[in-house]
């Protein structure tokens, strides 16, 4: 027995067993067998010499996987290969076996779902918040994946717990929070309902145990009318009841009017409900309308309601010395939520829910389960998070945007949001050359959202009024059916309040060059020209 042996085996209190020494002789030296050939049974763990075989299906896969990367950023490569549900159900055998496929099956399986996959990472996909392919991010998920651990405790995920702790830290400094206490979550909805369920149990901390009967009266809470859908679930979730989630009306911008909000909340006070959120929007779904925080803060301060801010799209905008000021006040918000995952073009899912108020998250949810949060734990037991939220299993969000984070730093984070907005700039610019082809709902956009109807041919000589309005509704779907068909360019679309559908274009991709803005607005003239 050498020494590293020896040292290996009296430093531990592994049993001989799983020591380095009692490992197969074979390890991952050997050339692989035939892939093809094999079944899971022939890897790890289930044959405890298939090394060189796991290397060899593994590497496989990551290949697979680079390949798509690849495609993703190659501009002459289609977003999507468009199949409707019933087609691709013809062409992607989707059924469970009652025995297991080899292993070739396996790949094939693997890449047939990327190539029936729409590439959200393509640089000309401006169809949702969350667009793009940071490339560390994505070797940050892939090793999240290998270590397959839980957040709940220190004891299983020491590293990704400390890593949460900093990262959260730096981001509360960044909105303004001193002290204070923040969470990962999956995904703002539900950043959005920890925030509210705090904020009820900081003024009803009975509610916790009596539930109903620990209420005075009826609750209420406010939010904009342009605010995220999450909010009025968060109303019915928490049993207050949609009609409970009062919204708040908006100028022509989209942002909330904090006049109307303080008039709301006398009225309902007067009607005997009990008001005990606000709800401010950085960044709305739609228009990306940055509400007044300065202004609702002064509504909430005079009647002594939550100030919470979902910040869950615009929340970037804070790391860019250009763009904080849409977000001015926000120090003055009791709880923010925050997806990297949008502006900051962290891989999906990572939401963030922040408080200012240190304590107040444990004291709300914790019901201390003694098989996972022991009291005497051979560490800081403070260390561990699970007991701060509702869901037990919390998946490891961290690491990618933790990653991501330290290959950028702020300085990089600054160039990226700033870029974002550079190229937000530069199309709407490029659209005002063509007022014959584009029309907009907001001109002047707070974010990277480019809400505009596209003009065809038809109609651009047609005299403005509600005809034109409506058959201008009637033809954005057309056009997005046949973006989808050509696969060269993805836009959402959606109706808002007396509006018919328009399109708003997002960019959030660091991928997005002025070659693929001038791309675009050319595809759409080539597209729908003839609508």
């Amino acid at each position: 027995m050498d020494n590293r042996c020896r040292s290996a085996m009296a430093s531990t209190t592994a049993s001989p067993a799983l020591s380095p020494c009692h490992r197969p002789k074979e390890g991952f030296d050997r050339p692989p067998k035939d892939i093809g050939t094999l079944y899971y049974t022939d890897l790890l763990p289930f044959t405890v010499t298939a090394g060189p075989e796991t290397r060899e299906f593994l590497s496989q896969v990551a290949e697979l996987s680079i390949d798509f990367v690849k495609q993703t950023f190659d501009r002459s490569s289609k977003i999507l290969d468009f199949h409707q549900p019933e087609q691709l159900k013809e062409v992607f055998d989707l059924e469970i076996p009652a025995q297991s496929l080899n292993l070739d099956q396996i790949l094939v399986d693997c890449k047939d779902a990327l190539k029936y996959q729409v590439k959200t990472g393509h640089p000309r996909f401006m169809n949702q918040l969350s667009c793009g392919m940071e490339v560390v991010s994505l070797a940050g998920e892939w090793l999240t994946a290998a270590a397959n651990t839980n957040m709940f405790t220190f004891e299983i995920a020491p590293v990704f717990i400390l890593m949460e702790q900093v990262t959260m830290r730096h981001m509360r400094e960044i909105i303004g929070y001193k002290q204070g206490d923040s969470i990962l979550a999956p995904g703002g909805s539900i950043s959005n309902l920890y925030a509210a369920l705090v904020a009820r149990h900081k003024m009803f901390p009975e509610y916790k145990k009596k539930g109903l009967r620990a209420l005075p009266g009826e609750l209420c809470m406010f939010t904009s009318l342009h605010s995220h859908y999450s909010m009025m679930g968060t109303a019915a979730a928490m049993g207050l009841g949609t009609d409970n989630c009062i919204e708040v009306p908006v100028d022509d911008k989209g942002r909330m009017i904090p006049s109307e909000l303080d008039r709301l909340i006398q009225e309902s006070k007067a009607k005997g409900k009990i008001p005990f959120l606000v709800c401010a929007t950085a960044g709305t779904t739609v228009m990306g309308a940055f509400d007044p925080l300065h202004a609702i803060a002064d509504v909430c301060e005079k009647h002594k309601l939550w100030f919470h801010v979902d910040a869950a799209w615009g929340g970037g905008v804070l790391l860019s010395k250009n763009q904080r000021h849409k977000m001015a006040g926000v120090e003055r918000s009791d709880s923010l939520t925050w997806n990297p995952h949008k502006l900051m073009g962290v891989l999906l899912q990572c939401s963030t829910v922040h408080f200012k108020e240190d304590g107040l998250l444990i004291s709300c949810n914790q019901m201390c389960a003694d098989y996972l949060f022991q009291q005497d734990k051979p560490y800081d037991v403070n260390y561990d998070t699970g007991d701060k939220v509702i869901q037990c299993g919390r998946h490891n969000d961290i690491f990618k945007l933790w990653l991501m984070w330290r290959s950028k730093g702020d300085e990089g984070f600054e160039k990226h949001i700033d870029h974002l907005f550079e190229m937000t700039e530069y199309l709407v610019r490029r659209m005002k050359q063509h007022p014959d082809k584009f029309e907009f709902l907001n001109d002047e956009p707070e974010c990277t959202n480019v809400c505009f109807w596209y003009v065809p041919h038809r109609l651009r000589s047609m005299k403005p009024g509600p005809e034109r309005h409506k058959l201008l509704g009637e033809i954005q779907p057309i056009l997005k059916g046949r973006m989808m068909t050509a696969g060269t360019l993805m836009i959402g679309y959606q109706p808002l309040d007396h509006h018919p559908n328009f399109f708003r274009n997002i960019i959030s991709s660091q991928a997005v060059r002025r070659e693929d803005i001038d791309f675009m607005l050319e595809e759409l003239d080539r597209l729908g020209y003839d609508l």
